[in-house]
């Protein structure tokens, strides 16, 4: 063996990943995923007088092996793939990812039909995969043939209602008899839009669109078709918690490479950072505080995995952005754990040294080991744990630039969740948040004096003439709304 093959593989851990051979002049000659990565690659130069001709010229020609490493084998399936289809490896057989892989194809019809093919066309049909998992993508496709089910015959179809006689497919329930013209193009195609939703992962909006379905049906007594769609929204929650993979969505672009490959090196990463988390609190004088986290895969936001914390730690109106840092880290990888979620390679605060300081201390508690830094704002310094002195990046720098996306998307999106909040609070009536009053008085008082910023200039006694209030109940409701109105115009004026 040689000797920097020897002191190569002395480094490598025991631990799932992806490792690449390369020869004298660093071109890539073989990519392979391991489960444990210094047991394979070792293993390739211990029985080499055994292998065959094609594996003995590839152990002679390696002089470098670098490593990725990934959270599981399955991640390390996923990078492996990408890594093939970029370098195209010599020693590799397999070398097209798509060839190995299935996608799911919505066909470009008037009445689309729904395929599983091993081989993407770019033909207008919608596309989704490539699925690493056989198993979830056999679980899809029950579910859809199961609760909606689309055509499977090729023929042409009329529109309107015609005299042929449906399928065995539409007697069994697993199409909608489209040939014998039993549902128009327009139900055809919100069945279609329920599968994309399905297929995107974007299961709340998908849920919320079967339970207005479901009431509306109930309304009309029309029970049976209500408990259909009762038992499709708990099908879909059920698959949902499976969450199904689909992280080779595409491949990445040269410039995407570049950047993720130079923030590994800035930041002396173990493994490529192909999801990267990044938090940020938001809030107005204490009120609506939420904790928000937004993630990036392969460079590019993925809102379906967004996530928002209403901060629990607080009491109303305390102001703690440190503590709540910390709760929302806590709380999200917490519940990643749990959950077996898989976890970010790098992690972004938007803050400073104090704020990654109260982050490491949730990482302490799970007893999670994720590189994370902090990024200030004004002078884009970056903050890394065990560094007394901040990292100051060139402002042209791409890694830089890359950072920032994640910080101003965070920050976006947490204000949103703010003014989300604050819009829903403001459209309860501020009455049925005094104490005495309920919802039937506070309409009595809406109807009799018409706005609340008028009651709250009212005089006491002019409001103590109203069936059931009394002075001091009258007292109570005008201090308490001339309170909020005054908190609710300097956050305005704050937001301003």
């Amino acid at each position: 063996m040689k000797p920097n093959i020897a002191a190569i593989l002395k480094t490598l851990p025991d631990k799932p990943g992806v490792y690449i051979m390369r020869n004298e002049k660093g071109e890539v000659l073989y990519v392979g995923k391991a489960k444990r990565l210094k047991r394979r690659v070792a293993s390739y130069f211990r029985h080499a007088n055994f292998a065959s001709p094609r594996l003995r010229k590839l152990v002679a020609l390696v002089e470098d092996i670098s490593t990725l490493r990934t959270e599981s084998e399955a991640e390390a399936l996923i990078v492996e793939a990408k890594l093939i289809r970029r370098y195209s490896p010599f020693f590799n057989i397999d070398l097209k990812m798509s060839d190995r892989y299935p996608y799911i194809r919505i066909t470009e019809e008037p009445f689309p039909r729904l395929v599983v093919t091993r081989k993407k066309e770019e033909d207008g049909s919608i596309w989704f995969g490539p699925y690493v998992s056989a198993g979830s993508i056999r679980t899809l496709l029950r579910l859809i043939e199961r609760y909606f089910p689309l055509r499977h015959c090729k023929s042409e179809i009329l529109r309107g209602k015609t005299d042929k006689r449906p399928c065995l497919e539409y007697a069994l329930g697993r199409c909608m008899g489209v040939c014998a013209g039993l549902c128009t193009e327009a139900e055809y195609r919100e069945r279609v839009n329920d599968i994309v939703l399905l297929l995107q992962g974007n299961t709340s909006e998908l849920v919320e669109r079967m339970r207005r379905r479901m009431n509306a049906a109930a309304k009309i007594m029309a029970f049976e078709e209500a408990a259909r769609y009762r038992d499709t929204i708990r099908a879909v929650w059920k698959v949902s918690r499976q969450r199904v993979s689909e992280a080779l969505q595409e491949d990445l672009d040269s410039e995407t490479w570049q950047v993720l490959t130079k923030l590994q090196e800035t930041f002396e990463l173990k493994t490529l950072p192909w999801r990267m988390d990044a938090f940020d609190i938001s809030h107005m004088s204490g009120h609506e505080m939420y904790g928000c986290c937004v993630v990036f895969e392969q460079g590019k936001p993925n809102p379906s995995l967004y996530r928002r914390f209403k901060i629990r730690s607080l009491e109303e109106n305390e102001i703690d952005d440190f503590r709540s840092i910390q709760e929302t880290v806590l709380r999200r990888y917490r519940h990643a754990l749990e959950n077996s979620e898989p976890m970010p390679q790098f992690i972004l605060i938007d803050g400073g040294p104090v704020q990654l300081e109260f982050a490491l201390k949730s990482f302490e508690e799970l007893k999670l080991e994720i590189p994370v830094a902090a990024l200030a704002k004004r002078e884009e310094l970056v903050y890394l744990p065990g560094r007394p002195d901040p990292l100051r990046l060139s402002f042209d720098d791409p890694v830089l630039k890359l950072l920032q996306r994640l910080r101003d998307e965070v920050h976006r999106y947490s204000i949103t969740t703010h003014r989300n909040a604050k819009v829903s609070r403001l459209r309860r009536s501020v009455l049925e948040e005094v104490p005495g009053i309920g919802k039937a008085k506070a309409a009595q008082l809406i109807v009799k004096f018409g706005s609340v910023q008028r009651i709250a200039t009212m005089d006491p006694e002019a409001l103590s003439g109203v069936p059931g209030v009394g002075k001091a109940l009258a007292q109570k409701i005008i201090n308490y709304l001339r309170g909020e109105l005054e908190t609710r115009n300097a956050d305005n004026n704050s937001e301003r």
